[in-house]
């Protein structure tokens, strides 16, 4: 047996998405099959025990294809001088160590090398982000990953908004919180919930600060001016 989070929308108010931790049938193994089993397992148990029904499955693994084209490492996002990159690629880009970073470059390359590069490993403690020239705090700690999901979300939402608007529930079966803090279904849940209550838009996507405040729950948006970083975002 193992046990994964089910990521829910909550329309109701901060913070907006709800996690109901599932237990269910693992298949051993890395084979793509192997993990489309306990895909399935994850989702019987979830729509049994929770009545959570549909669920999609955001990652490489996924049956769907709207699940696969919806994980970190395919999604792309643009700036508006052109630059294209995976959120995954622009994740791993942007990190700021101690002893280096960022490593821009690892915007042009593949999903996989930008995750795996060694540099990520070697460079000590995550001290914050620099996207494009734009600095992002590490806390709160899931913040700028899900802004650069929701942003490569945003740009395409005449693609992919009705489609995960009839979904009551999110997974990503290779996430383990014991072991990581982002979460691709998790940001799905959240953008799904903001969007419907209409609480996500151009101008709260390029305002870091309003954008925060909305992300830890605060009753007010300050007016700020905006941040330099803007991106292309379909009007």
């Amino acid at each position: 047996m193992a046990k994964r989070p089910i990521f829910t929308p909550d329309f109701s108010g901060f913070p907006y998405v709800d996690i109901i931790d599932i237990e269910f049938k693992w298949h051993p193994g890395f084979a793509k099959s192997q993990m489309q089993k306990s895909i399935t397992s994850l989702h019987e148990a979830a729509e049994k025990l929770n009545k959570i029904s549909p669920i999609l499955e955001i990652s490489g693994k996924s049956a769907s294809g709207l699940g696969a084209s919806l994980s970190a490492f395919n999604l792309s996002l643009k700036t508006l001088d052109g630059q294209a990159m995976s959120v995954e690629c622009a994740y791993q880009g942007s990190k700021v160590f101690e002893n280096g970073g960022p490593y821009h470059d690892l915007y042009f390359a593949s999903s996989r090398k930008a995750k795996t590069d060694d540099r990520l490993r070697n460079s000590g403690r995550i001290v914050g982000f620099n996207f494009c020239g734009e600095y992002f705090p590490i806390e709160p700690k899931t913040a700028f990953y899900d802004w650069l999901y929701m942003t490569a979300l945003y740009q395409q939402k005449t693609d992919f908004i009705s489609e995960l608007e009839v979904f009551q529930g999110f997974s990503d079966i290779v996430f383990n919180p014991n072991r990581s803090l982002n979460c691709q279904a998790r940001a799905a849940a959240l953008f799904v919930a903001l969007f419907k209550n209409e609480l996500i838009n151009e101008q709260i996507l390029q305002d870091k600060a309003r954008y925060l405040a909305l992300v830890t729950g605060k009753a007010q948006l300050r007016p700020t001016e905006p941040c330099s970083l803007q991106l292309t975002l379909p009007f």
